[in-house]
């Protein structure tokens, strides 16, 4: 995958433009977005695919546009009063869901968020990986109990859990409250997990354990991860994007961006000549 590949682009109402979701879950198409507040767009001219079952890495330096374009998938910039995508589209499980008739609540259970700083609720662990569960009119208790086990058992946080699932999530460490907010995440069952800088807050055997969980979690889940650490990209992702200035410099297998990558942009970044 290159960003140098042509993409037609077709008006989003069109369902003939719908990507292929076998294989890929995401897919922007000559995308620009821009805050009310700002001039310039935030992105411009974004092209890209995620494919289904893989870890997608974002870098680049601060404030290259790498957060917001996470931020539209589930449309959480929505938040940022007068935000819009000024052209393009963005196809998140085979939907234009910048159209009007989007539903942004179902969207979001399909595409869940962990953030940077760890969120947990100042309730029980139990509670928390439950909250989702409940909003969504599960009340049953063998199956909150067994959706609630099974969260925490995927994210490895059961056996350190189990016996204080009544104890305040708060006072489990950074690296578990992380793990907890994961678990909070896929309780839900999402198609896609977002992840914006997960480890950026935690020590390295935390970080690493997360790490760990994220290749763990392509089984069953489509990741896309923006992280500050071009070595943690390095490590988990598929497929790594290297963003510059609100641009979408180069995207490819994330072995071939830290090897030999097509643009020079990215060599100076990954060499360490700037950012």
């Amino acid at each position: 995958m290159n960003v140098t590949d042509t993409l037609s682009q077709s008006p989003s109402s069109e369902l003939a433009s719908t990507p292929d979701t076998a294989n890929y879950q995401v897919e922007v198409k000559n995308m620009s977005f821009k805050y009310k507040a700002n001039l310039e767009p935030a992105l411009q001219d974004i092209d890209l695919k995620v494919k289904k079952n893989t870890v997608m890495g974002f870098i680049g330096p601060s404030g290259c546009g790498k957060s917001t374009l996470l931020r539209c998938f589930n449309r959480m910039n929505d938040f940022a009063i007068g935000s819009h995508v000024s052209q393009g589209s963005i196809h998140v499980l085979g939907q234009d869901i910048y159209q009007n008739n989007v539903d942004v609540t179902n969207l979001r259970k399909k595409v869940g968020m962990v953030f940077q700083k760890s969120n947990p609720f100042p309730d029980t662990i139990y509670n928390n990986v439950a909250y989702g569960l409940r909003i969504n009119g599960i009340t049953d208790k063998d199956t909150l109990d067994a959706k609630v086990e099974s969260s925490l058992m995927q994210c490895g946080l059961w056996k350190e859990a189990k016996d204080r699932l009544n104890q305040s999530a708060q006072g489990l460490s950074g690296g578990q409250q992380q793990r907890l907010c994961i678990a909070r995440t896929i309780a839900v069952s999402p198609e896609i997990i977002l992840m914006d800088e997960p480890t950026s807050a935690l020590d390295p055997i935390a970080s690493a354990r997360i790490e760990e969980l994220i290749t763990t979690l392509k089984q069953d889940y489509t990741l896309i991860v923006v992280t500050h650490n071009m070595q943690q990209a390095a490590r988990i992702s598929d497929h790594t994007a290297f963003f510059y200035l609100g641009k979408l410099i180069e995207c490819d297998e994330t072995q071939k961006i830290f090897t030999n990558p097509s643009q020079q942009t990215t060599e100076n970044y990954i060499s360490g000549k700037f950012g």
